[in-house]
C-alpha cells in the first residue's frame, strides 16, 4: 500500500528541499501533485508559505512562522500511526476483560497465559464479580469482553453472546459420604441434607433449575465464594453445587459427584461483548483465545 502524507508532511518536505521537484521525488509524488497540496494548505490557512523563484522556492514569514508548528504536527502523526499499527499488529493496545468467579479458575487464566505468551505488547485490565456486574459495564462500554453465564437473569440490551460451552454441574460432599463415587446423582437423593449455598433464596442459586421443579434444599450455611463453600464441605456442615470449572481446583479431601441433567442442567457460558461495536483486533484475538480454551475445557470435563 503506498503512503500517504499530510499536507504538513508535504510542506515541510518542500521547505527542506527548497523545491516542489525534489520534494515530489523523495514522496513519490509528480510535481504538480505536490504544488497543488501546497496550494491548498495555502488556501485553509489563508496566508502563502512560498515565494516561488525561477530555480527553487523559498519560505515566506508565514511559512517560517508554520515550520515549528508543521514539526509538531508531523511527531504527533507519526507516533499516532505507530499506535494504530500497535493495536493492529496486537503489539499494543489495552484490552478490558471479566468474568464471573468459577471463570476465573481455569477458563479466564489459562486463556489470558495463551494470550499473554502470543501478543505480550498488550496490556490487559481484569474485573471480576458477578455476571450481571459485566453485562452492566459492558453495555456502558466500560469493558471490552467478559465471560458471563446464563445465570445472571439480567437484560442483554447492549450486549452480544458468544457461546463457549455448556457446563455440568457437581455435588461437593465430604470424604466418606455415603453417596460419594455416584455418577449422575438425583438431587432427591440428599433431600435430607443440610446444603451450603450463596444465598437464603435457592431460585438466586445455581439450584433455581431444581427448584422451579419443586425440590427446596434445607440451606444451612450461607457462603459465596465457591472455595469457603469446600471449606464447609470438608468441615461436614452440608453439600453444595460445584461447577465444572471450577473442578480442576477441588481441595483433596472433598469428593465430587456427577448431577443428573434433568435435575439440574448444564449452565450455558458466554463471552459478551458490546453489541454494535467492532471488535478491537485484541478482543478478537482474545475471543478467539477463548473458544480454543473452552473446547479443550469441554474435552477434558468429557474424559
Amino acid at each position: 500500500m503506498p503512503t500517504t502524507h499530510s499536507l504538513y508532511e508535504i510542506f515541510l518536505r518542500v521547505a527542506a528541499d527548497r523545491s516542489f521537484t525534489s520534494a515530489a521525488a523523495a514522496l513519490g509524488y509528480t510535481q504538480s501533485a505536490v504544488s497543488r497540496q501546497v496550494q491548498s494548505l495555502e488556501s485553509e490557512l489563508g496566508v502563502t508559505l512560498f515565494d516561488r523563484l525561477p530555480r527553487g522556492v523559498q519560505l515566506t514569514e508565514a511559512g517560517r512562522v508554520l515550520l515549528p508548528h508543521a514539526e509538531a504536527v508531523r511527531d504527533r502523526l507519526a507516533t499516532a500511526r505507530a499506535e494504530l499499527d500497535a493495536l493492529r499488529t496486537l503489539d499494543g493496545g489495552l484490552l478490558r476483560v471479566g468474568a464471573f468467579a468459577t471463570a476465573d479458575a481455569a477458563l479466564l487464566p489459562r486463556t489470558l497465559a495463551a494470550f499473554r505468551t502470543l501478543h505480550p505488547g498488550v496490556t490487559v485490565a481484569r474485573t471480576e464479580g458477578p455476571s450481571g456486574k459485566h453485562l452492566r459495564l459492558l453495555a456502558a462500554g466500560d469493558l471490552d469482553v467478559a465471560v458471563v453465564s446464563d445465570t445472571a437473569g439480567q437484560a442483554l440490551a447492549g450486549c452480544t453472546l458468544h457461546h463457549l460451552l455448556d457446563e455440568p454441574m457437581y455435588v461437593a460432599l465430604p470424604k466418606g459420604h455415603r453417596l460419594a463415587g455416584s455418577r449422575e446423582l438425583r438431587l432427591a437423593e440428599l433431600a435430607d441434607e443440610e446444603w451450603v449455598a450463596g444465598s437464603t433464596r435457592p431460585e438466586d442459586t445455581l439450584m433455581r433449575p431444581v427448584v422451579d421443579a419443586g425440590f427446596r434444599p434445607h440451606t444451612t450455611y450461607v457462603v459465596r465464594d465457591w472455595i469457603a463453600k469446600q471449606g464447609f464441605v470438608a468441615a461436614g456442615l452440608g453439600v453444595t453445587l460445584l461447577p465444572a470449572l471450577a473442578a480442576d481446583s477441588v481441595r483433596a479431601d472433598i469428593t465430587l459427584a456427577t448431577v443428573h441433567p434433568d435435575d439440574v442442567p448444564h449452565r450455558a457460558v458466554y463471552a459478551a461483548t458490546p453489541r454494535g461495536l467492532s471488535p478491537s483486533p485484541a478482543t478478537a484475538a482474545f475471543l478467539a483465545q477463548l473458544r480454543f480454551t473452552a473446547e479443550e475445557l469441554t474435552a477434558h470435563t468429557a474424559g
